[in-house]
């Protein structure tokens, strides 16, 4: 009698020796250069980066994930825009790469709290130190469309730009 094989078929195999090659692999992945600080950053908010002298051009790869606003004397105002990970890159005046940097954009995790109904359904609250609205990249449409309208028409009051009050 012969024993059951437990060979794996050739795909799950492959998968499985690319994995465990990723794994073993020293130093930092190929998403990552080798040379390139990791600078993180929460969605919505700013962070001051100091440039390297000389710096005459900023390059950020994915302008959607984050931004960044040039300030005198080498310095850099970073915002995260959206999650994800992005580079960037100064140069100098003759285009000469200068530093790299990968930029992370997380979410704050710190107080926000995110009620889940359903599969479909998903709204986030700010718990500092009461619940508050507070919409999140990921909430559902109408959460999001609702919160980011009424902070919309209360901006709008608070500059004078809107005379209407908001409907009950």
């Amino acid at each position: 009698m012969r024993a059951p094989s437990t060979r794996l078929p050739v795909l799950p195999r492959l998968a499985l020796a690319l994995a465990l090659a990723a794994a073993a692999a020293p130093g930092p992945s190929r998403a990552e250069p080798r040379d390139a600080a990791l600078v993180t950053v929460f969605v919505d908010n700013a962070k001051v980066i100091r440039l390297p002298e000389k710096t005459a051009t900023v390059v950020v790869g994915n302008p959607l994930i984050a931004d960044v606003t040039l300030q005198k004397n080498g310095v850099l105002v970073l915002t995260g825009k959206s999650f994800g990970t992005t580079n960037l890159i100064a140069m100098d005046g003759t285009g000469t790469m200068l530093a790299e940097s990968m930029v992370r954009v997380e979410a704050p995790q710190a107080s926000v709290v995110t009620v889940q109904r359903g599969a479909e359904e998903r709204n986030s609250y700010s718990c500092t130190p009461n619940c508050q609205p507070a919409m999140q990249l990921g909430d559902s449409t109408k959460y999001f469309s609702d919160v980011s309208g009424q902070a919309d028409a209360r901006r709008k009051l608070a500059s004078g730009q809107g005379s209407e009050q908001p409907t009950r």
